[in-house]
C-alpha cells in the first residue's frame, strides 16, 4: 500500500515538474520565415556521426555499418572498417578526426563489437585508422567496453578532443543502471579518456586510487566521469574549453552535464525522470556526493547531437547551444546567459529525428535527419 501511494505522489511531482520545466524557460515555435533548409547528403538512412575534413569533404557514419566519404555532395563507401555489431542503438556510431589529420591521416571511430567472437552481444569500442582516400588501413582498437551483451540499448557515444591530446568517449550503462553506472570497475555509463595513441593518461582520476584499491576487480583507469545513462552529446565550449555532455534519461530527466575529472553525475542514485511504466526509479534528486545537471528536460525530448553556434551568419545565434531531438523531430536552440537557460527556441521543427548536430568549417550548422541524410541550415535574406 506504502509502496502505491509513494508511486502516485512520485507521479504527481513529475506531472509539477513537466509543467514547471514547459513554463520556464518557455519553448517558441517560431514560423519557419527566419532560416531555411538544404539537404547537402542524400541517401543515408541513420547519419549517425560526421566529421568535417574541410568545406567541400566530409565523412558520414551510417548506423546499419557504413563510412561514407562525401565530397561536394557525392558519397563512396570507405573499405576497411572493423567487423560492425548491428543491434537495437548499437551501430556504426561516431566519427572524429585526429587534431593532426591533415598531417597523419588518423580518424576515430566508435562503434559496436563484438571482438570476442563468443554469442553473447556486442558492446562499445573505440577504433583509429589512416584514412586514404577511400581506404582505410592500420585500424587499431584502442578501447573495447565489457561484457558484452544482447541488450540492444544505450551504447553512447560521442567523440571530442582537447587541447591537450586527450580523446574523449562516451559509452552508455547498456541496459544494466543497476550496476554499470555507479561501479568504477566496470565499463557502462562513464566517459572516458585515453592519450590520442589509445594509452591511458597518469593523471586520469582513477590511477592513482586503483593503488590503494581493496577489490579484486581493478578500476577501470580509462575512465573520466561516471553516473551517466546514455550520453549521445559532446562538445567543446569555444570559449571556456569546458566539456560539454548531454544525455537520454528515462522518462522525463534528459540532462546536460558540464563534466568535471572525477564527478559522479548521479544515475540512477539521483534523477528528475521516472520509469517508462510510471513507477518510481528514486525519491532522490540531489546527493551531496553527486553533481547537479546543468540543465534538464522534463519531459525528454530524447536528444542527440550537440554544437554551439561560433560563427555571425545566423542573426542572434552566436554563442547559442543546438541540440537535437529524436522523439520530437527538431534541432533546439538554447540561449544560455549568466550560466543558466534562459530560453528554448523550437527551429526546423518537424523535420526529422535529429541525430547529430555540427558546425561546419564554413560557421553553417549541418544536421543528420534521419531517412534524409545531411542537411545545412540556411538564414534567408
Amino acid at each position: 500500500m506504502r509502496k502505491n501511494i509513494l508511486s502516485i505522489i512520485m507521479l504527481l511531482v513529475f506531472i509539477q515538474l513537466s509543467c514547471a520545466q514547459e513554463n520556464l524557460p518557455k519553448i517558441g515555435i517560431p514560423k519557419v520565415i527566419d532560416y531555411s533548409y538544404e539537404i547537402v547528403v542524400d541517401g543515408i538512412d541513420v547519419p549517425w556521426g560526421m566529421a568535417f575534413i574541410n568545406k567541400n569533404e566530409l565523412l558520414v557514419t551510417e548506423q546499419s555499418g557504413t563510412l561514407f566519404y562525401v565530397k561536394n555532395g557525392r558519397k563512396k563507401e570507405v573499405s576497411g572498417l572493423p567487423p560492425v555489431y548491428f543491434r537495437g542503438q548499437g551501430g556504426l556510431l561516431d566519427v572524429a578526426l585526429h587534431p593532426n589529420f591533415s598531417n597523419n591521416k588518423i580518424i576515430y571511430l566508435t562503434l559496436a563489437t563484438n571482438t570476442e567472437g563468443d554469442k553473447k552481444g556486442g558492446n562499445t569500442s573505440l577504433y583509429c585508422g589512416t584514412l586514404n582516400g577511400t581506404d582505410l588501413s592500420d585500424v587499431k582498437l584502442l578501447y573495447k567496453a565489457t561484457p558484452n551483451t544482447k541488450k540492444g540499448q544505450h551504447f553512447g557515444s560521442r567523440i571530442i578532443f582537447d587541447k591537450e591530446g586527450h580523446i574523449y568517449f562516451s559509452i552508455g550503462d547498456r541496459g544494466n543502471r543497476e550496476v554499470n553506472p555507479q561501479d568504477i570497475s566496470r565499463d557502462g555509463g562513464k566517459i572516458y579518456r585515453l592519450k590520442l595513441d589509445g594509452s591511458i593518461p597518469k593523471d586520469n582520476p582513477l590511477v592513482e586510487k586503483s593503488d590503494y584499491w581493496l577489490s579484486d576487480t581493478p578500476l577501470k583507469t580509462a575512465i573520466y566521469s561516471y553516473g551517466h545513462r546514455n550520453p549521445q552529446g559532446m562538445t567543446i565550449h569555444p570559449e571556456t574549453g569546458d566539456i560539454w555532455e548531454h544525455e537520454h534519461g528515462p522518462r522525463g530527466g534528459d540532462e546536460i552535464n558540464i563534466i568535471k575529472k572525477g564527478a559522479n553525475y548521479g544515475w540512477p542514485e539521483i534523477t528528475y525522470g521516472i520509469n517508462y511504466s510510471g513507477t518510481i526509479i528514486t525519491e532522490k534528486t540531489s546527493d551531496p556526493n553527486m553533481l547537479q545537471p546543468f540543465y534538464y528536460w522534463v519531459p525528454s525530448i530524447a536528444p542527440s547531437g550537440m554544437a554551439f553556434s561560433t560563427s555571425n551568419i545566423y542573426n542572434g545565434w552566436k554563442g547559442n547551444l543546438f541540440i537535437g531531438s529524436l522523439k520530437f523531430q527538431y534541432l533546439e536552440r538554447l540561449i544560455i546567459e549568466n550560466k543558466k537557460v534562459i530560453k528554448r527556441e523550437k527551429v526546423l521543427d518537424n523535420i526529422g529525428r535529429v541525430r547529430d548536430v555540427k558546425e561546419g568549417p564554413d560557421g553553417y550548422l549541418y544536421l543528420g535527419i534521419e531517412g534524409k541524410g545531411i542537411v545545412k541550415i540556411i538564414p534567408n535574406k
